[in-house]
This record gives structure tokens, sequence and C-alpha cells, in this order.
């Protein structure tokens, strides 16, 4: 048996003599009295890790795998209680998880488990900080590293989402439409208005251009009548209508007798029209003011009725 032995870097290890714990060899070479001393076995001192995976459930009773990585150490000042007071330190750690997470969650709804790991985290770190350093561990970090729910769960929640999204883009979709349509009823409404407005000038404009060659045919021509000048202004026109007509193939219209014989009795017609509606306008404000007079008359005599009534009855009386 040799008197020397070695000890790796961040490794302590334990030496009895005849059995009991006499001391702490440090990293190097170490040495030893041969028969009477042995290395009891070494601790290491890195910082190492454990995943633990607890199945519990939520408070709205869906079951669902948390995964907790535990990561700890060996405190130095503490080699000998990490040594001798625990024979399996992973399995005491995986219990005080399991202990930790499944008081807690089940107080937790499942949509908020996500949102609230870190604090379980932090619930399972320092539970076992302080049972642990009793026993020579340091925790460095507790993490949950992934929350699982069961597969039909998991689903059933992609297809909430997915619903809710489509839900979203409908409402969008439906206030793009109703802008696009909003859009175009006032296009529509400006274009009308532009339309009606050139439609108006337009006729101003024909107006004008009427009188105008009324003026200068009636200065032209002194024996003219205004009813002659509009017959040829009439003819003018139509000519010109049927003109325009001929020039586009694909139109479809109605064609009245268009022979030079009858525009005299197009422009009487005209004239006709508007002579019976000046007259019937007339003839309806004459009612008018008739039943006005009669309603006033109907109004006055009572009135005289009872005035009579009443000298006759003050004669009487006399």
């Amino acid at each position: 048996m040799l008197p020397f032995f070695l000890v790796q870097q961040q490794t302590a290890a334990l030496v009895h003599r005849f059995g009991k714990f006499t001391r702490i060899a440090e990293p190097g070479l170490n040495f030893k009295v041969p028969f009477m001393e042995r290395v009891a076995g070494r601790v290491n001192l890195r910082v190492r890790q454990l995943d633990v995976d607890v199945e519990t459930k939520t408070e709205d009773n869906v079951f669902v795998k948390v995964i907790v990585s535990v990561q700890y150490f060996v405190l130095k000042e503490k080699i000998y209680d990490a040594f001798y007071k625990l024979d399996d330190p992973e399995r005491q750690i995986r219990s005080f998880v399991f202990d930790v997470v499944r008081a807690r969650v089940p107080k937790i709804k499942l949509d908020d488990v996500f949102e609230k790991k870190d604090e379980i985290a932090t619930v399972v770190k320092q539970e076992l900080a302080q049972v642990m350093d009793d026993f020579g561990y340091g925790i460095v970090k507790a993490l949950v590293t992934d929350i699982d729910p069961d597969a039909k769960v998991k689903a059933a929640m992609n297809d909430i989402n997915a619903a809710q999204r489509l839900r979203v883009a409908a409402a969008e979709k439906g206030e793009a439409d109703k802008i696009l349509q909003v859009k175009s009823a006032e296009a529509e409404a400006e274009s009308k208005a532009l339309s009606g407005k050139g439609i108006a000038d337009q006729r101003r404009a024909i107006v004008e251009g009427l009188r105008e060659s009324v003026d200068q045919f009636q200065r032209s021509v002194a024996d003219a009548s205004a009813a002659e000048v509009m017959n040829l202004v009439l003819m003018t026109q139509y000519f010109d209508t049927l003109k325009e007509i001929g020039n586009n193939s694909s139109t479809n219209t109605i064609l009245l007798p268009h022979s030079p014989g009858h525009l005299t009795d197009l422009a009487g017609q005209i004239r006709d029209s508007m002579i019976a509606g000046e007259q019937a306008s007339a003839v309806t404000n004459a009612g008018r003011a008739a039943a006005q007079a009669k309603r006033t008359e109907a109004a006055s005599t009572p009135s005289s009725q009872g005035l009579a009534s009443l000298e006759s009855q003050t004669n009487t009386d006399s």
C-alpha cells in the first residue's frame, strides 16, 4: 500500500484512521500512514444539475408534467456534513421538489401555471436552500424548464387560440371591407356630384348659346319671330342628334319619327304642354283662393247670426 495519494481539482477526499474521520485532503498530492489511514471517500465540489419530472394537477383539474432543474453543489465548509449526513442527496432533493411543486401547482389554474413558472421555481429554490443547507449543500438555481399538459389539453388550447385569431382576422377583414365600401360610396357620390355639376354647366352653356343664337338670328332677320327661331334651333339640334347616333354603330336607340315635317309637331307639342301646365296651375291657384274665401265666410257667419239674435232679444225686452 502506497503512503501517498492524489486528489483532483474541485474534489475533496475524506481520510479515516482506524475507521474514524481524521481530516479532509485538499486537491494535489497527499500522504497517509500505511495500514492506519485510508481514503474513505471523495466529494465532488463542482456544481451539478438534477432534473426532476413531477406530475401533478392544476386548480382546474388538468394533469400536467412539470420538469424542474435544480443546480446544487457541496459547500466547502460543510464537506463533512455533505458526506456523512446524507446517503443519497439526489433522492433527498427530488423528494423536496415533489413536495413543493405538488403543494404549489394545485392552487394555480392551467393558464396561470405558464405565467407563474418563475414564481414556482423561486419557491422551490427557497425551500431547498433552507433544508439542504443543514446537510452541507447549496442551491444555485431552480428552473422550471418545461410544463407539459396532456396531448388532448394542448390540442384544445391550440384550437381555442386558433379560434380567437380567426375571430380577430374576421373582424379586421370586416373593418377593411367597411372602409372599402365607405370609400367607394364617397367616390361614387363625389363622381355623381361632379357629373351633375358638369351636366348643369353643359345645359347652362347650351341655354346661353341658344339665347345668343336667337338674338343674332332676330337681329339678322328682322321679320323672324321667337317661335320660328326656336323651331330652327330645334331642327338643328335634332339633326345633330341623328348624326351622333349614326356615327356610333353600337348604340341601341328607339328612333322617333324623324322627318322634317314632324319637327313642327314636336315643337307644337312642347308649347301646348307648357301652356296646359300654366293653365292647370292657374286653375289650381284659383280653386285654392275660392276655398280660402269660403272658409273665411263660414268662420264669420256664426258671429253675425249671434249678434242679430242678441239685438232681437234686446228689442223684445224693451
